[in-house]
């Protein structure tokens, strides 16, 4: 028998990134499912301080909707000269929410006159799982890295284009979905639900 799980998520790239990270670990029987699968409905804004308490909030809401196992993640760039932000603003940094050519753009004239030793950043991703009548799990993935000096790169999303991880060489746009999805905050992250999601399949 297959478990449907809802991921909060309207993002094909992301519910793509969370079917791999399963059959990748060879967890079978559950099916991916996204928001426009199910019938629509409320969905509070995600106005929470900490990446942790929005994707809590998306997991019970989808959760309550719809009766069906909900993965929701919260996730953003924390940018060190920033002091940690855009965080949790990240999608709607530059005011719109998730334009990110206006995003990246916003965030180097920021960095305009930051030397490349205090470009430190991390990519976070906090991802809640929640299931009906059986209990709550939060975990949280970081993936270091830095902000590059202009955008390079056409793959990925979001801030990807400026992201140069940790021991790399090009930015998170350049990397193939595979070989990000091994070291991304996302990836981390949701590797870290699989012993709950594989215990669902069961």
């Amino acid at each position: 028998m297959t478990r449907r799980v809802l991921v909060a998520s309207r993002n094909a790239k992301k519910l793509n990134e969370l079917r791999r990270i399963l059959d990748d670990a060879g967890v079978a029987g559950i099916e991916i499912i996204g928001l426009d699968d199910v019938p629509a409905y409320d969905e509070a804004p995600e106005t929470a301080a900490t990446f942790e308490e929005n994707a809590l909030a998306k997991a019970r809401d989808g959760a309550a909707a719809t009766g069906l196992a909900c993965v929701a993640d919260d996730s953003g760039i924390a940018v060190d000269a920033l002091n940690g932000m855009p965080g949790v603003l990240s999608a709607r940094w530059s005011g719109g929410h998730g334009d990110d050519a206006a995003n990246n753009a916003l965030l180097l004239a920021q960095l305009g006159d930051v030397p490349d030793e205090r470009r430190g950043a991390q990519f976070v991703s906090a991802c809640a799982l929640v299931v009906p009548g059986g209990g709550e799990t939060v975990v949280r993935g970081e993936w270091p890295g830095a902000i590059g000096l202009e955008p390079v790169g056409d793959g990925g999303f979001g801030y990807d284009p400026l992201f140069v991880p940790e021991g790399g060489d090009g930015t998170a746009a350049q990397l193939t979905p595979e070989a990000k999805n091994a070291v991304s905050h996302r990836g981390r992250a949701l590797a870290q639900l699989l012993p709950t999601l594989a215990a669902l399949a069961d």
